[in-house]
């Protein structure tokens, strides 16, 4: 094919052959995962239609897969398997635009752990990374970690969804799209940097709620309350901080005493004891649901 493709197309290249000719290139890729490169004055409209409709066009912003990513990347496409695996785990990531292109951002990453981890890009500014489990304890990475030293070094904002160890490939085609879904849904309602998939699994379940249910938890729990975002932060802080009083006054810069009217006012208001477990779930979905109206 790519002696067809050279024939057809004489400033055709193979990415890496001659980096000072990328430029005002169309990309694809083609046997073997090739990517290759033609020059736009030579492509008409219609060439590039054809060439894309049986070529996966390509960005050459992205690096260039490692055999470990052909492999999961297939895994993910060919979708369940019985087979088991060394424990691993999606980590969904999101970048704010143009702060790193993607070449940057894996090699920073890859500077955290042992081996460099396979990434899955869905774009230039988010993707998964695929993380296996380490035999010990003290070489687990630490997300919050990464996010200070890109942050200080690099100034990079970014947001890690983590997901949980699997040793098998059973639905994984299904479970990569939903954890990517999840990933996009996360960070509208968390203003964490770093968050798990079991703590943003409250957030999914009201997004994927009806409009009417989300109405009637707004309606029945928050009441007149509903509009009063103050009020709602500091509850949604004080439920987040598991319910202590110290912890939530802390992290709101707030006095105790002062948080504890606040907390008082709202269990007045909607007769919902917001102390109580069961009770502050409650609250804790209707937060969200009162969060999403304004998406």
């Amino acid at each position: 094919m790519l002696k067809k493709l050279k024939k057809a197309f004489p400033s055709m290249i193979v990415y890496g052959d001659d980096y000072d000719r990328l430029t005002n290139y169309k990309w694809f890729n083609v046997e073997e995962n090739k990517i290759i490169g033609i020059d736009e004055n030579e492509l008409t409209e219609r060439d590039t239609s054809i060439l894309a409709a049986f070529l996966s066009p390509y960005n050459i912003n992205f690096p260039l897969q490692t055999e470990d990513e052909k492999i999961w990347k297939k895994r993910i496409k060919n979708g369940s398997d019985n087979k088991t695996v060394t424990p691993y785990r999606f980590v969904y990531f999101s970048i704010k635009k143009n702060q790193i292109d993607p070449k940057s951002f894996k090699e920073a990453l890859d500077v955290f752990f042992t081996t460099p981890v396979p990434i899955i890009w869905e774009n230039e500014t988010e993707g998964v990374i695929i993380e296996e489990k380490t035999l010990h304890e003290d070489d687990a990475i630490s997300y919050e970690q990464i996010i200070d030293v890109l942050m200080s070094d690099l100034y990079v904002k970014i947001n890690f969804l983590v997901g949980p160890y699997f040793d098998n490939l059973e639905n994984i085609d299904q479970y990569y799209i939903s954890f990517v879904k999840s990933g996009n849904t996360a960070f509208t309602y968390s203003d964490k940097s770093v968050i798990t998939y079991i703590d943003a699994f409250a957030s999914i379940v009201v997004d994927q709620a009806g409009a009417r249910l989300r109405n009637e938890m707004i309606t029945i729990v928050l009441r007149e309350l509903a509009a009063d975002d103050e009020l709602l932060h500091t509850v949604k802080t004080f439920i987040e901080c598991n319910l202590n009083v110290s912890l939530a006054a802390k992290e709101l810069y707030m006095h105790r005493n002062s948080l504890q009217y606040r907390l008082d006012k709202f269990i007045d208001k909607t007769g919902v004891d917001i102390r109580q477990f069961n009770q502050a779930m409650v609250v804790y979905l209707a937060l969200l649901a009162n969060m999403h109206k304004s998406l």
